[in-house]
């Protein structure tokens, strides 16, 4: 069974998702103080990337429509989830994780997986009738997405949503939808934007949106996590300060320097160089999927790996854009880099799926 795999792995994928783990991993490493230091995240970041991987495995194993069908369950267990832990205790004013001890998992990122299976199913669906651009197939869609966005704008995760919101708009273009729905939409949106600012956002995400727009209103209080990002980037220059040696990261000045703002430790301590290649990485990545999307022998495998890339794309260009002031904060983690256990083990899964489609672009099934 093993070999079978091995056969018809894409190793580019991987290789290129080992490049940036060995990155993450050694800007953790050295964010975490090294041997002096306390580097227990750096040993749980090593074992989620180890399960990870053998679910990643697990995943590619079993043919994608065979996983496709489960996708009623799958969505039915992940809004329960993100039902239940609207009811935990709040962690940084948000209600987004399961805490077992000192494990913590959060649905919302899980939610992402089961969202491109289930709307990659659907869209499907009334492709092959040629219903998609009904109204009642689109009000169906719709519902599948609105549901677990409002669930988890109501934690709040605004990140998350807009990633989940950025994912279902890729996939629904791709899909052939016509474009007097995507004016309409746009032109609503373009309506709504003002109305949500003023009377739905919370004044900690206007708060957000204001220190994005000039972080200098509140050097030492909410604007404090972007102007000592921005310092970290800048000062990294050419080769970096050296591992050990940035004096954001190793002072304790950087906030959330293993999870959020990863990427500002790279900067800072390798250098210009290395946090370009990290961005080539990921861009590579993404032409990659996309490539193996363009060849899959279905179209529910193409939009599986369009929603994947896309995935990838937004937290990506997220996540470097807030470390460097160019997007608001959303506390969107860098994908195979930052800290977090939910977030690699969602990543590998993805990354499986994309693998599976990949392995089947020539009719050899290992499972059946």
């Amino acid at each position: 069974m093993l070999k079978k795999v091995f056969k018809k792995m894409d190793f580019v994928l991987l290789i290129l998702v080992l490049l940036l783990f060995a990155i993450g991993i050694t800007a953790l490493y050295s964010a975490s103080g090294g041997i002096e230091g306390d580097v227990s995240e750096v040993t749980k970041q090593l074992a989620w990337f180890a399960v990870g991987i053998i679910l990643m495995l697990f995943v590619m194993m079993i043919d994608y429509d065979i996983i496709g069908k489960f996708w009623i369950p799958l969505y039915a267990i992940i809004i329960i989830l993100l039902v239940l832990v609207l009811f935990t205790e709040p962690i940084n004013g948000a209600r987004s994780w399961f805490t077992i001890k000192q494990i913590s998992i959060q649905p919302s990122e899980f939610a992402k997986i089961v969202m491109i299976l289930g709307l990659a199913k659907i869209i499907d669906y009334y492709k092959k009738k040629g219903t998609l651009n009904k109204i009642s197939s689109l009000a169906i869609i719709l519902l599948f997405i609105a549901v677990p966005l409002l669930l988890i704008i109501k934690q709040p995760d605004y990140g998350t949503a807009m990633v989940l919101l950025t994912i279902a708009i890729v996939m629904i273009f791709v899909a052939g939808i016509k474009a007097r729905y995507m004016i309409s939409a746009t032109i609503f949106a373009a309506i709504s934007l003002p109305l949500v600012y003023y009377f739905v956002l919370p004044q900690h995400a206007k708060d957000r949106i204001l220190v994005f727009l000039n972080p200098q209103i509140d050097p030492r209080g909410k604007g404090y996590n972007v102007i000592q990002s921005k310092l970290a980037v800048g000062s990294g220059e050419l080769w970096g300060m050296g591992l050990f040696n940035g004096n954001q990261t190793q002072l304790g000045i950087l906030p959330m320097k293993t999870t959020d703002f990863i990427y500002s430790v790279i900067s800072e301590e390798m250098g210009f160089i290395i946090s370009v290649l990290v961005v080539v990485l990921f861009v590579c990545l993404i032409i990659r999927m996309i490539q193996i999307a363009k060849t899959s022998k279905d179209f529910f495998g193409t939009l599986i790996c369009i929603g994947v890339a896309t995935m990838f794309f937004a937290h990506f260009t997220e996540n470097i854009g807030m470390t460097m002031g160019l997007l608001p904060i959303t506390g969107i983690p860098l994908p195979f880099i930052s800290y977090g256990g939910s977030s690699m083990l969602t990543n590998l899964i993805a990354l499986g799926l994309v693998l599976n489609v990949a392995a089947r672009r020539q009719k050899i099934l290992f499972l059946e």
